[in-house]
């Protein structure tokens, strides 16, 4: 009795597990492995398919747009990166038990939870060189105005900057989570030891906080890489695919000029750089903690 009893716990988180296998299985790994595959035919969609091998990821690197879209990924990277720790400080001001916060909380939340093409219309309102309160201030310093989003040289920061006001609010919630889980007893023993300030920060507060960065940091990495929203709704990759993404090159390849196989080359790629970049990461936080 005993016996089936153990064979039974053995299997019971299998069973529990089956069902959730079964849906990742179907609507996340046989996708990727259909869209891997798909990238060594040509097709338009509708038609036979073709197979090329490696000829659509030749073409790729040889693609000047694909080059454009991927060093625009990379700023996207960069410069997303600045949410993690813009949402720490935003997170630290407002972990505050004064009157009216929680007021001030829902300011500071309300761009996480508003549809991306809403915030898309906002800034391109903001940028609108006619009426865009960017250019009354610019105005106010004297400055000429800037048509942001139709100069190849600003449009791709100007977009950034729209995609990190709702991401610094998402980091922004995991870390004022972080902090009403936080230890009171360490922080209780770091005070007797004299730890303030910086010291506090640095050496009892940051560690306790590092699921909320880990957490951040790569929902901020997937962010970017995925980031497509935006630059469909301001600027439609332009002028001249200056601020095409390589998310919004791949559905424009697979969509308007009917290169499905083309489109799942670039997805492949896309997908090979997020799984690379998010594993390094995790090899570092794992050494970390190791050591």
């Amino acid at each position: 009795m005993q016996k089936m009893q153990s064979r039974q716990q053995q299997w019971m988180p299998f069973l529990f597990l089956t069902p959730a296998v079964i849906l990742f299985s179907v609507y996340v790994i046989f996708p990727i492995i259909q869209s891997i595959w798909l990238s060594f035919f040509e097709w338009d969609g509708l038609g036979e398919k073709t197979f090329v091998g490696f000829s659509n990821y030749f073409e790729l690197f040889t693609d000047d747009q694909f080059w454009t879209a991927l060093v625009n990924n990379i700023y996207w990277l960069i410069f997303f990166m600045l949410a993690p720790p813009i949402g720490l400080l935003l997170a630290l001001f407002l972990n505050q038990k004064v009157m009216g916060i929680r007021f001030v909380k829902a300011m500071f939340f309300f761009p996480f939870v508003i549809s991306q093409v809403v915030v898309g219309l906002v800034f391109s309102w903001f940028y609108d060189p006619s009426f865009g309160l960017f250019n009354k201030v610019l105005g106010l310093f004297g400055a000429e105005p800037i048509a942001v989003l139709s100069d190849e040289n600003w449009v791709t920061f100007g977009i950034i900057v729209a995609g990190l006001w709702p991401q610094i609010a998402y980091c922004m919630i995991l870390y004022l989570t972080g902090l009403n889980n936080l230890s009171p007893d360490q922080i209780e023993a770091a005070r007797l030891d004299g730890a303030h300030g910086w010291k506090m920060l640095r050496h009892v507060i940051l560690p306790q906080l590092k699921p909320a960065t880990f957490i951040a940091i790569v929902v901020t990495v997937i962010g970017a890489l995925r980031s497509f929203d935006l630059v469909a709704t301001m600027t439609s990759g332009g002028p001249f695919g200056s601020s095409s993404v390589l998310a919004y090159f791949m559905y424009e390849q697979s969509i308007f000029n009917y290169r499905a196989g083309y489109g799942a080359a670039i997805a492949t790629i896309l997908f090979l750089i997020m799984d690379v970049y998010i594993a390094y990461f995790l090899w570092r936080m794992l050494k970390s903690e190791k050591a």
